[in-house]
């Protein structure tokens, strides 16, 4: 098993849907990568019984968590808890590269 990741060695690109892949899952939390192209959205959902976040890595998107809609840039940490509807849209012209994690994890 592989202990250390770099996550760019990960990213990709879809044209039909934002890319999206596991880095990671273990037991109790699963980490992984989603890059979404100019304009791709990852739609309004919820995770019932697990708290999500993104980190943002690169790029700058429009997130939604719950009544709640904000632009977040690299750096930023958007948190979802469970049962909340959440989602992002990225609103510029470069790739939005995302970090993300589910605990529990899916089972």
């Amino acid at each position: 098993m592989n202990h250390f990741l770099d996550w760019r060695g990960h990213a990709g690109a879809a044209a039909e849907k934002f890319f999206k892949t596991t880095l990671w899952q273990g037991e109790h939390v699963m980490v992984g990568l989603n890059c979404l192209e100019p304009n791709q959205t990852q739609s309004l959902h919820a995770h019932e019984g697990a708290d999500k976040f993104y980190f943002v890595l690169e790029g700058e998107g429009k997130f939604t968590v719950g009544d709640q809609e904000r632009h977040a840039a690299a750096g930023a940490l958007v948190v979802a808890p469970a049962g909340v509807a959440h989602g992002v849209t990225n609103t510029r012209d470069e790739r939005l590269s995302l970090l993300v994690a589910i605990a529990p994890g899916p089972k």
